[in-house]
């Protein structure tokens, strides 16, 4: 094939053929009049924010070059002196789609909590109700040397074992002895707790300090607040049956026990002052 005679007709033919190569599909832009085709003319006449979003897709490498790029990159070489660049060295657009971006995954929603603590559960007892709780559970079994000793149910002469004021439960049993700040700490978190649930049972019911007191004194010692008649009658506003059902829990071990006696009549004088 013979030389071109300038550079203007080797110009002309290397676009047509990358036409040709490209599936003669030039792009819109190449088809206006008077479109330049050098690459610097293209990036000087480009606003500002067309450059800008054009380094963002370059540096994210998701942008593939166009024909246009092709077509510029040829002609750039053209003008430099390199002739006999090859067609099919320059870089075309990629027929392949172009990769969907991920969705960012969503953070793990964190496991739901307990039952939350609703205002009206959040009640203390009052001093009237732990006065009555320490007169009836005292701290028994002080020794000589100043610590308490655990003791046995005077119901059934075993379990449950109890210490300070009244204390139950697990690693506590014979042989089991606390300091007096040990007992007096337990007591303060047990009456959270145990007040804690009578809130929970009464529910959004009428309740007077005194009535409140009367019944955690009642469940300290029972622990019966969610299922005793008790509970359901004062809900119903029935504060007089409520009241005589304190004299039906004085049994322990199958044996009516004086002392139980004693502190449900207490709990039924404090319930009535309400």
């Amino acid at each position: 094939m013979t030389a071109p005679n300038s550079k203007a007709a080797i110009l002309d033919t290397l676009l047509a053929n990358a036409r040709k190569l490209i599936g003669n599909a030039p792009s819109k832009e190449a088809n206006k009049p008077g479109a330049k085709t050098s690459r610097k003319s293209a990036t000087k006449s480009a606003p500002r924010k067309t450059r800008k979003s054009s380094k963002k897709v370059a540096k994210s490498k998701a942008a593939k070059p166009s024909a246009k790029t092709a077509l510029d990159r040829a002609a750039s070489a053209l003008w430099k002196g390199e002739e006999n660049l090859p067609l099919d060295s320059a870089p075309c657009a990629s027929n392949k789609p172009a990769k969907k971006a991920k969705k960012p995954r969503k953070k793990a929603s964190k496991p739901a909590s307990a039952k939350p603590v609703r205002k009206r559960d959040i009640r203390t007892i009052g001093k009237a109700g732990e006065a009555l709780i320490k007169k009836f559970e005292g701290c028994a079994r002080l020794r000589k040397d100043g610590l308490v000793e655990a003791y046995p149910d005077p119901g059934t002469g075993g379990k449950p074992w109890t210490i300070g004021w009244g204390a139950t439960g697990k690693g506590i049993g014979p042989g089991t002895v606390w300091t007096q700040k040990e007992c007096d700490a337990r007591l303060t978190r047990d009456l959270i707790r145990y007040a804690r649930d009578v809130a929970r049972a009464l529910g959004d019911a009428p309740t007077s300090q005194a009535q409140f007191d009367a019944m955690v004194s009642f469940h300290y010692n029972t622990g019966a607040i969610g299922r005793a008649t008790l509970t359901r009658k004062h809900k119903a506003g029935d504060f007089d049956g409520a009241r005589k059902e304190f004299a039906r829990w004085n049994k322990a071990g199958g044996r009516t026990l004086k002392g139980l006696v004693r502190r449900r009549a207490e709990e039924a004088k404090l319930y009535a002052k309400g």
